[in-house]
């Protein structure tokens, strides 16, 4: 695989589930034995929490349980090391989980959210909250002990709008954007790509399987995340 022909400068990277599942945690709705009865649409809703915050509260206790047993994989790694070799680079991150700072990462931005904030609906008090199991369920708020939800964005919700802004920024002043991971299905994520390639940008894909975005790749690596990102990297 050649080299670019042009002095990179501007790196940015949108990662989904994929970089994740190597890390051995389950894709968003990957099926387990105490949880494949429920649709993750219908737990991951606003409207789910309000009609039984503690069945909720349990999924999302299971997940997180899962992501703190879990380790940053090599495509975490060479993510990081990517920001401390190009002065302008930003992470756009699908993903919850947090193994991206675990992993070194500094400028990220979270679409998504993160599983390990809470948000206390009395209040509006929001903070990090690590404690695995949680002692109770549903949590409560430590400052007034109202209600606690999980700081991710839901179905149905708008994502936020300043992550979403910065997104939108830096994808339209990119020299290369790389995508790794993301089925390119949901949206407004899957536009970010297809905005760097028509502002100039050359684009990446590392996925096993082909997407939406592969017709759209300058290079598309059928590669798990790991080893395509070490390839992108000698390209690089």
């Amino acid at each position: 695989m050649s080299r670019f022909k042009l002095e990179v400068m501007k790196i940015r990277v949108l990662t989904g589930a994929g970089i994740s599942a190597e890390s051995g945690i389950p894709t968003f709705r990957g099926k387990d034995g105490l949880w494949n009865k429920y649709d993750p649409a219908e737990l991951a809703t606003p409207e789910a929490f309000e009609q039984n915050p503690k069945l909720v509260w349990e999924w999302y206790d299971w997940r997180r349980q899962l992501i703190a047993k879990a380790q940053p994989n090599e495509g975490h790694r060479i993510v990081a090391k990517m920001e401390e070799l190009f002065s302008d680079f930003w992470l756009i991150t699908q993903n919850v989980d947090g193994l991206h700072q675990r992993a070194g990462s500094k400028k990220v931005i979270e679409l998504h959210g993160n599983i390990w904030k809470v948000r206390c609906l009395n209040c509006g008090a929001e903070y990090y909250e690590y404690t695995t199991p949680l002692p109770e369920i549903p949590p409560k708020c430590r400052e007034c002990s109202g209600l606690l939800r999980p700081g991710v964005v839901w179905f149905g919700e708008s994502l936020p709008v300043d992550a979403l802004s910065k997104a939108y920024e830096l994808s339209q002043n990119a020299d290369v954007f790389i995508v790794v991971g993301t089925s390119a299905l949901v949206y407004p994520a899957a536009e970010l790509p297809l905005i760097a390639k028509r502002e100039g940008a050359k684009l990446i894909e590392v996925n096993p399987e082909e997407t939406p975005i592969t017709p759209y790749a300058d290079y598309s690596l059928r590669e798990k995340a790991g080893e395509g990102l070490r390839k992108v990297t000698e390209m690089l």
